[in-house]
């Protein structure tokens, strides 16, 4: 994998982490999500987990979208092999 392709990656995960804290207040099925998920699709072989990120994201059960988030970010960090938080 190229030095580019792993910045990418870092930096995808870190907006969903970066949603996924704070998904227990509000809705973040933001553009910036959005662009992270499509940025991780090449990468991830299953793609239930960016699509049950993008699904919890945009719901309006605070408790629900938390779960949710958290989830399916840590289907997609194992799928990507990452230990980085």
């Amino acid at each position: 994998m190229s030095r580019h392709q792993r910045i990418i990656i870092e930096l995808s995960l870190d907006i969903l982490r970066s949603a996924a804290a704070r998904s227990g207040r509000g809705r973040v099925d933001t553009i910036e999500v959005r662009l992270a998920l499509r940025c991780l699709i090449a990468h991830c072989p299953e793609r239930w987990p960016l699509d049950m990120f993008w699904n919890s994201a945009g719901t309006d059960h605070d408790i629900g979208r938390a779960q949710g988030c958290t989830a399916a970010l840590n289907g997609i960090a194992r799928q990507l092999g990452s230990t980085r938080r």
